[in-house]
């Protein structure tokens, strides 16, 4: 099986000019120097849509999903801690895994919530989610939900 070197998504947007802005994050979002590519299909053909969000065209929408993942993982948390029946909440750091994986929980949580008894499909609002994360605006359920874990960790320092 032969590997493709210039592997892009959908063959349109390329990996290399993905930029991640956190450099927590660096290591645990894969850039394209270190990626080895294997077709899913092993060579099935098999028919995909083309488009994957709207945004504009010179912005790559990869770009916009590693924003989004960057924008909306929480820094700071508050756990539970006691001992002998008595529990307090303490702040805690979050670690840059814990950071990428809550982002991505986020951002999939809110897209079928905001798609619930409304005329938009679930594709739809997970675009809208990615788009609006990228950018940072409170209209996304990822972003309010960053901002409420962060709020509830401050009160508990």
């Amino acid at each position: 099986m032969a590997f493709q070197q210039d592997a892009k998504l959908f063959n349109r947007w390329s990996f290399d000019d993905v930029e991640v802005s956190d450099i927590s994050l660096a290591d645990y979002i894969a850039d394209s120097s270190e990626a080895c590519y294997i077709s899913s299909t092993y060579g099935r053909k098999i028919l995909c849509r083309k488009r994957l969000f709207i945004c504009s065209p010179m912005q790559n929408p990869i770009q916009v999903i590693v924003d989004a993942i960057i924008n909306s993982g929480p820094r700071e948390d508050a756990t539970r801690i006691g001992s002998a029946g008595v529990v307090r909440r303490q702040a805690v750091d979050i670690s840059p895994l814990r950071r990428v994986n809550q982002a991505i929980y986020l951002l999939t949580t809110g897209a079928p919530e905001s798609a619930f008894r409304n005329i938009k499909t679930i594709a739809e609002c997970l675009a809208d989610e990615l788009i609006n994360a990228a950018k940072g605006s409170s209209n996304s359920y990822a972003i309010k939900k960053k901002d409420e874990i962060e709020r509830v960790a401050k009160a508990n320092r």
